[in-house]
């Protein structure tokens, strides 16, 4: 596979109805929350200092969103017993067609190396203990799971990769 094959660009508010088609998905929606409230959640991360919302481009396609974000930036966030400096991913592949074929791990590995040469020290992603595709798909990413925990977002299989492993 080919080094850097995706590209990672800021969310546009052009782009909020493309992530809106996304989280309709069965794929997605079984995951995320009502896309109404998600779509304004991701709206109001655009000019934000702690999430930093992206689309996921292959060959100048979109094909998914990923956010990254600092916990220790968000007033009572449970993930703030993380190491200072790790930082916390969600993604979605976004066109069902797209699902399933390696885009995912693929797209996270790459994004996870990108943080890790900025200095980013760990990256967690907290899938539902239920999504075994996504955990798998994490997996192949690098990811190691290290806790299971419940919060304000759910049950949370804690996942991570830490710079220097593999």
């Amino acid at each position: 596979m080919p080094r850097n094959r995706y590209d990672f660009r800021p969310v546009t508010e052009a782009d909020l109805p493309m992530i809106a088609g996304w989280l309709a998905e069965p794929h997605v929606a079984e995951w995320w929350d009502d896309p109404e409230t998600e779509i304004a959640e991701i709206a109001g991360h655009i000019d934000s200092v702690s999430v930093e919302p992206l689309i996921i481009e292959l060959d100048g396609r979109p094909i998914g969103y990923l956010q990254s974000y600092d916990p220790h930036l968000e007033d009572d966030h449970p993930y703030q017993d993380q190491p200072f400096g790790t930082l916390g991913v969600d993604l979605s592949i976004g066109p069902a067609e797209l699902v399933g074929v390696g885009h995912g791990s693929a797209a996270l590995r790459q994004f996870v190396d990108e943080l890790f040469a900025e200095g980013t020290p760990r990256v967690i992603i907290d899938p539902d203990p239920a999504n075994a595709r996504a955990i798998r798909a994490y997996e192949k990413a690098g990811f190691h799971a290290f806790d299971t925990r419940s919060s304000v977002y759910g049950p949370a299989l804690m996942m991570a990769r830490d710079a220097g492993e593999e």
